[in-house]
């Protein structure tokens, strides 16, 4: 009798079913939209990894979030430029359990990154005089350990859950290889998986939501406290930076989600939102920050204007 879960290494991929004549087009797309996200990222990196005048805690956790976002972004755009190139249909299983778990790897580090971020902030507007006995750089050093382990831990007991079942599928349909897609291979009972993935999911989010929430508050009431206007506004423009990359992340994270839950839904929007949550935060994220802080504006246009494009 043939094994019903001796399935083959190799899987089928019904992602983009793209005409000729829009394949150039949508590689042209891809690789323009990935050379972007790479360029700004690495700009920011380097501005701040170049000037010691911005190796302040700040910007020390800031300098996470444009590599979490390349690692996001490789993750996706490189099996999805491949594809379109080669007009493959097929993909290895590993390289696709090692796309989705550097995908969600992104996804919960952008999170607690955030958060980490939000955390710096509330001390330096609420606790200002104790910023720089609280904030040393070995306590900075252990927030950033403790933000990639957290994320690491998680992520990493989640593909041990998925690893251990046999699967009996090998299509797959979503434009990138994530926990829900592989799960849809499995033919086992996979209920241990879905009440870990959602108690997972809650306690980032009320752990994060709630930080996040909490120390907005308290700096909301000190700034209002504040009798100095030009410190209030500093202030408000940074913690507004912060808030709408953290927004932009979570509505479209949330949105990804809720596309998974309703089946109803048309099976473009769903690869739309589901990409998007990839293509746009790390592409707006060092755009948002390189426009909205004047310290890493400068830097960036010395370094552009004496690295990148010197006269």
């Amino acid at each position: 009798m043939d094994n019903p879960y001796n399935v083959s290494s190799v899987l089928l991929l019904n992602r983009f079913d793209l005409p000729p004549e829009t394949i150039f087009p949508v590689f042209l797309f891809a690789t323009l939209s990935y050379m972007i996200i790479l360029f700004c990222n690495l700009i920011l990196i380097l501005t701040i990894v170049l000037n010691k005048s911005l190796h302040q805690p700040m910007y020390l956790i800031l300098l996470n979030l444009p590599i979490n976002d390349l690692i996001g972004s490789t993750a996706l755009f490189s099996q999805v430029i491949k594809e379109i190139l080669t007009s493959s249909r097929t993909m290895q299983y590993s390289a696709c359990v090692a796309q989705a778990f550097f995908i969600h790897i992104y996804a919960g580090g952008a999170v607690f990154i955030l958060t980490a971020m939000a955390y710096d902030r509330y001390i330096a507007i609420c606790c200002p005089l104790k910023y720089n006995v609280v904030m040393t750089h070995a306590h900075i050093m252990k927030i950033i350990s403790c933000v990639w382990i957290s994320s690491i831990f998680l992520i990493a007991l989640l593909f041990f859950l998925l690893l251990r079942l046999p699967r009996c599928r090998s299509e797959l349909t979503h434009p990138y290889c994530d926990n829900p897609s592989l799960l849809s291979l499995v033919c086992a009972d996979t209920t241990i998986n879905n009440i870990t993935g959602l108690i997972g999911v809650a306690l980032t989010q009320v752990i994060s939501n709630g930080m996040i929430l909490y120390t907005y508050l308290q700096i909301l009431i000190a700034c209002f406290r504040s009798r100095r206007s030009d410190t209030k506004a500093k202030a408000l423009q940074t913690c507004a930076t912060h808030l709408t990359v953290f927004l932009l992340l979570e509505c479209l994270g949330l949105f990804t989600i809720i596309s998974y839950r309703l089946k109803n839904m048309s099976p473009h929007l769903r690869k739309f939102m589901g990409m998007s949550t990839l293509i746009f935060p790390p592409t707006l994220n060092p755009i948002i920050y390189g426009l909205k802080t004047k310290e890493i504006r400068d830097k960036v246009v010395h370094f552009v204007r004496n690295k990148v494009f010197p006269s």
